[in-house]
């Protein structure tokens, strides 16, 4: 049976502390055979992002207060909650409007991608060995920003560092701007409306980052619900996911200092990476804690396959 079917006044009787409502939470998320993709990977650690965010208390106390009471207002909003992750199947970090990446909070709603790119693992190693303690990159940009998360996380770790946040949309700009604000970056961190590099004609970089639009068609027809609460324009491109990386790699180049550097996240579509560019030496980052499909090029790299590149672009 799922919540929305459950009397309110029923649960409020038979369920009484954190604990309880763990349990029962866990158990409709599983029933009701829900997707986690977005911060959490299983139904409990999602019931405990939920249930401790209705309560107020940080998620690393779960395990202390789970006998815990709750007053018949909390358990209201408790189940409230659950109710909205089952019924709207809305991904948590929608339903409390906060993601962490890279240790830092963020803001965010549905005109963003939920942050859960692996390069926050890179931001924390600060892009060892690509850079170092006496070699840091003075100018960073953040290539299809979203929420900000990366051109953030990257000023907190490079706190004397320019970083410039690009996106074509609007509305992800404005979400980027409440971050920027929030952390205190509004000196340090500027955000641009562009066309991937349209709007930093004659600027260059020693670091661009970017995790942009890559879904491939057949992974955007087959996401599970929870993914079509997020901005199409974040998550497909092309037939084959690469039409804006096509773009990034036959222009990046010109974009970079010497001895600068290119990190581009691709996910599933590093397949279609491989075969369209069979003869460019990617080198494909590793991550202690999961993910895949990330790239790195320097700018000599980018040079020496131009050709390739630009062909592939104008082909596309």
């Amino acid at each position: 049976m799922k919540v929305n079917e459950v009397d309110y006044s029923a649960l409020t009787n038979e369920l009484h502390t954190i604990g309880d409502y763990l349990r029962f939470a866990t158990s409709e998320f599983n029933q009701a055979e829900l997707y986690f993709g977005h911060g959490t990977n299983n139904a409990w650690h999602e019931a405990i992002t939920l249930v401790m965010f209705a309560v107020s208390l940080p998620v690393e106390l779960s395990e202390q207060v789970f006998n815990c009471r709750l007053t018949v207002h909390e358990k209201l909003a408790v189940i409230a909650l659950i109710n909205r992750r089952i019924t709207e199947q809305l991904p948590a970090a929608y339903l409390t409007n906060h993601a962490q990446f890279a240790g830092l909070p963020f803001y965010v709603d549905e005109r963003v991608l939920v942050p859960r790119s692996p390069i926050a693992e890179l931001i924390e190693q600060h892009f060892s060995p690509m850079f170092t303690a006496d070699t840091p990159p003075q100018r960073i940009l953040d290539l299809c920003t979203g929420s900000g998360c990366i051109a953030i996380a990257c000023a907190v770790t490079f706190p004397e560092a320019e970083v410039d946040a690009l996106d074509l949309s609007v509305d992800a700009l404005t979400v980027a701007q409440i971050n920027i604000e929030n952390h205190g970056l509004t000196e340090q961190v500027i955000p641009i409306q562009s066309d991937v590099f349209t709007g930093i004609q004659g600027q260059s970089y020693d670091l661009i980052v970017t995790n942009p639009p890559y879904v491939d068609q057949d992974d955007v027809d087959a996401l599970p619900q929870e993914y079509l609460h997020e901005p199409v324009m974040g998550l497909g491109s092309g037939f084959d996911g690469l039409d804006i990386v096509r773009e990034i790699l036959a222009q990046a180049a010109s974009h970079l200092n010497d001895n600068g550097v290119l990190i581009c996240e691709v996910g599933n579509s590093q397949i279609h990476v491989e075969q369209v560019y069979p003869e460019v030496p990617f080198t494909w980052l590793t991550f202690e804690r999961g993910g895949h499909g990330v790239f790195m090029l320097t700018k000599d790299q980018l040079t020496q396959h131009s050709n390739c590149f630009t062909q592939a672009f104008e082909q596309k």
